[in-house]
């Protein structure tokens, strides 16, 4: 019976768990009354999750709302939705929006919406000061309450009848700024509002003004009075006067200043009055500026003012601008139309003008320091004025100049320019010299100097360089010139080659020469010659007023193998190194007589008595009869043998080659060429002959 519940108990079980099964479709989340909401309007997102169920059982619901991924709603109910209510929605509440709802172990989220809360609140505006002093700042605080930043704000100063002026700040945590504002010269009655601006999706979104708030601005002084007297008719030579004040609130570090076309005259400080008088001259002529200054506050009055001329500027007039030395110079000063005045002649100096005659005239004999500017001075009523400068220049002539190479040698290398000074020992300047290269002319000036620089860079191997040089300057005598300079071209060496006699093979002991040549090149030219080693060895160094050299080396040996080359160079200061050679040192002859003397005779020896050896064995092979009956012959025929190769150099068979049999043994030995120093090697035939005996031969011998 209990098995039987337990079975219908199991049975049960398994049935409600079937009847439990239920899946998501969707998950939707939307906005009310839309996804772009008015600021201050309510707001409600709804999150609404679609279900399907194996049956219809309670379900409980998890359903969370997100805001750019941050919790801002969470319910727990047995529907499949929830709503989020927002009484008044702000730009805060603009931003990216998703639920996600939770039933049973299983979750399953919305799409992203994104919801726009159009509009801003209004700014609030706090002035520290209702009332400020010209010079000094308003400072100003907006705040956007209700609002996330970063935001933007906007200050404008909003004067009567002018443009606002505004001031930007942006803040990047904080939804208030703080800002001033100075207070200019003429401000009187000020208004200041802000506005606040923020980007949503790349776009501004900028709120309404705020409140607007008053200032009123106090004079700390009023503006300045400037009184000239005379008020017109000013002549130079009268006393003018000025003067400057204002009136204060307080006195508290108050500066007055009298400034002409931006000079300053005169200043005063803690005083409401500035005094200031001069004689009047033409350069009193102007803009007059009378300024008061406290603190960042400034206030300003110009007048102008206008100066007649009691009498115009002297003039200075020279007899002559350039003379030469020694000639008589007369300086006259006047005033046109005017005689009654004090004149005097002085001479410009760095130091202070120097006086030389308190008249209206100098006459005197010129000399070179005499060289300089001259102005006059005149004076009437105390007014003094001075003539523009003039310039006198005295000169001495010029001597005969000299033409020189600037290296100091008379010589220069083809295809590179060779530079010229022409100097003189005496002459005033400016000078102009002139350089001829045959019928060619070239000017200089030289201002302040007695040589001039002269570039030729069109160097040719026929050009002969006939050089000169003229100078002159504004003395009578002319022009003078030097002697002609004549130069001579050097022709850089140009390919080096080294030949020798032998050439390639050298007998041990004898003489070589070699022979080093240039193609072109001017002379004298060094020639070296050198021998390549790890580090090359110097052999031979001449110098010759020639195009070649040669140079005998005696008694060479089989140390002096190897390579050789040379080098030429001449005062072009270019070194041309040949191809190199290759010379070989081998035996003489006398020294391959002495090895073949004492190498190769005896050897031959050793191998004529292995064959005579090998050929008495075989005879005593065929029997004491005919070994006895041809011993004789034999002897005979190896003697006539080793007498001809030692008389004749030859290896000769001997007679009855036809009928002997002839074996031949291939032996390597040295011949010395007489037409040729090297040795050959090859492989020559020593005939060995060997008579086979036969019954026919020694019966008939």
């Amino acid at each position: 019976m209990y098995l039987a519940l337990l079975v219908i108990f199991l049975q049960c079980s398994e049935i409600c768990a079937q009847e439990r099964v239920f899946t998501f479709n969707a998950v939707h989340i939307k906005v009310q009354p839309s996804a772009k909401v008015k600021n201050g309007a309510p707001m409600s997102v709804i999150c609404r999750a679609d279900i399907s169920k194996s049956t219809n059982f309670n379900l409980q619901h998890n359903i969370t709302i997100f805001k750019d991924g941050k919790l801002v709603f969470m319910s727990v109910s047995g529907k499949g939705d929830a709503r989020y209510e927002v009484p008044m929605a702000r730009s805060s509440h603009t931003g990216d929006y998703q639920c996600a709802v939770e039933a049973d172990g299983k979750i399953r989220y919305s799409d992203s919406l994104h919801v726009w809360v159009t509009g801003m609140t209004k700014p609030i505006l706090i002035a520290e000061k209702k009332e400020v002093f010209e010079g000094e700042v308003v400072k100003l605080r907006c705040e956007l309450p209700e609002e996330v930043p970063p935001l933007h704000f906007i200050f404008r100063k909003i004067k009567m009848n002018s443009t606002p002026k505004e001031k930007l700040k942006y803040e990047l945590q904080r939804n208030f700024s703080v800002i001033e504002f100075p207070v200019d010269e003429g401000d009187n009655i000020l208004q200041f509002d802000c506005l606040g601006r923020r980007s949503v999706k790349f776009e501004f979104e900028t709120s309404e003004p705020s409140n607007r708030t008053l200032i009123t601005v106090k004079e700390p002084f009023i503006k300045p009075t400037l009184r000239i007297k005379p008020s017109s008719n000013i002549t130079e030579g009268k006393e003018i006067q000025f003067e400057c004040s204002t009136v204060v609130a307080k006195m508290r570090d108050i500066e007055i200043i009298l400034l002409r076309n931006k000079t300053i005259l005169s200043s005063v400080r803690d005083q409401t009055t500035l005094k200031y008088s001069t004689v009047a001259t033409l350069e009193d002529s102007g803009e007059y500026l009378c300024k008061v200054e406290e603190g960042k506050a400034s206030k300003t009055t110009t007048r102008n003012v206008v100066v007649a001329e009691l009498f115009p500027k002297p003039i200075l007039v020279a007899s002559m601008n350039n003379l030469d030395e020694n000639k008589e110079l007369t300086l006259s000063c006047s005033i046109k139309d005017f005689q009654n005045a004090s004149f005097s002649i002085l001479r410009k100096n760095s130091n202070g003008d120097v006086l030389l005659r308190s008249s209206r005239n100098l006459t005197m004999r010129a000399t070179v320091n005499d060289t300089g500017s001259y102005i006059c001075k005149a004076e009437v009523s105390k007014i003094v004025k001075e003539s523009k400068p003039v310039t006198i220049r005295v000169y001495a002539p010029v001597s005969m100049p000299s033409i020189s190479v600037f290296s100091g040698l008379p010589e220069v290398v083809l295809g590179k320019p060779v530079k010229l000074t022409c100097c003189l020992t005496m002459g005033t300047p400016p000078i102009t010299f002139t350089f001829y290269k045959g019928n060619k002319a070239r000017k200089e000036i030289v201002t302040n100097n007695t040589c001039a620089v002269f570039l030729d860079e069109d160097i040719r191997q026929n050009d002969k360089g006939q050089y000169k040089c003229g100078a002159r300057n504004h003395h009578s005598s002319g022009m003078k010139t030097s002697k002609i300079l004549n130069i001579t071209v050097i022709v850089p060496i140009r390919n080096a080659s080294l030949g020798s006699n032998p050439y390639g093979e050298v007998e041990d002991g004898s003489d070589t020469t070699f022979l080093c040549a240039v193609q072109e090149g001017s002379w004298p030219i060094l020639f070296r010659i050198f021998r390549k080693t790890d580090h090359d060895v110097l052999l031979f160094e001449r110098s010759e007023h020639a195009d070649r050299v040669v140079w005998q080396k005696k008694e060479m040996s089989r140390q002096d193998t190897g390579s050789y080359y040379c080098i030429a160079s001449n005062r072009a200061n270019v070194s041309v190194k040949s191809h190199p050679i290759t010379i070989n040192v081998i035996l003489a002859s006398w020294q391959k007589g002495v090895i073949t003397a004492f190498v190769l005779i005896p050897i031959a020896g050793v191998v004529i008595l292995a064959v005579w050896w090998f050929w008495c064995k075989k005879k005593n092979a065929k029997g004491p009869s005919i070994e006895m009956s041809r011993s004789a012959l034999a002897t005979n025929s190896t003697n006539e043998k080793l007498s001809r190769q030692h008389n004749d150099g030859d290896y000769y068979s001997g007679p009855d080659l036809e009928s002997a049999e002839v074996e031949y043994t291939e032996v390597e030995v040295s011949t010395l060429d007489p037409h040729r120093a090297p040795v050959q090697k090859g492989t020559e035939t020593v005939y060995s002959e060997i008579r086979k005996a036969n019954n026919e031969n020694t019966r008939a011998s």
